[in-house]
């Protein structure tokens, strides 16, 4: 998925580790306060299990990441991350049409994901609706979305 300012595209763990990883640490240990302990898991490095975008600007530059976990008959995207100045730039948006295009392609019905309660307004913008009630995750308050494709 290509933009004028930017493109997505899918990343490899073992070959991206540090400027995803990077991204994600910005994002969510030093913007957010989540533990460190908490932003990276087993689950990242398996390529059976999960998928990592990563969004680089027209310098080649990385500016947001995500990934999707395919353990189940819906795919979960999370760890969405872009940096502060990429923000309000059709970034997250990009990445979220990516993942769905993906998931519909593979014969997936739905998409969820986990989102940070202050940041649901995007994600209604972006067809998510949410389900159930409230909950904390990594000490933020969290609410389950899904987007039918």
């Amino acid at each position: 998925m290509d933009n004028p300012t930017f493109s997505i595209s899918l990343a490899e763990w073992g070959v991206d580790y540090a400027v995803l990883s990077q991204i994600r640490f910005t994002v969510f240990v030093r913007e957010q306060g989540v533990p460190p302990e908490l932003e990276l898991d087993e689950a990242d490095a398996n390529p059976a299990l999960v998928i990592h975008a990563v969004a680089r600007d027209a310098h080649g530059n990385a500016i947001a990441t995500a990934r999707m976990v395919l353990d189940s008959a819906t795919p979960r995207v999370g760890r969405m991350a872009v940096l502060r100045q990429w923000r309000r730039h059709g970034v997250g948006k990009a990445i979220l049409d990516f993942f769905c295009q993906y998931a519909k392609e593979r014969g997936y019905q739905t998409v969820r994901l986990n989102s940070q309660t202050h940041a649901t307004p995007f994600y209604y913008k972006q067809g998510f609706l949410s389900q159930g009630s409230e909950f904390v995750e990594a000490g933020i308050p969290h609410l389950e979305m899904r987007r039918k494709l």
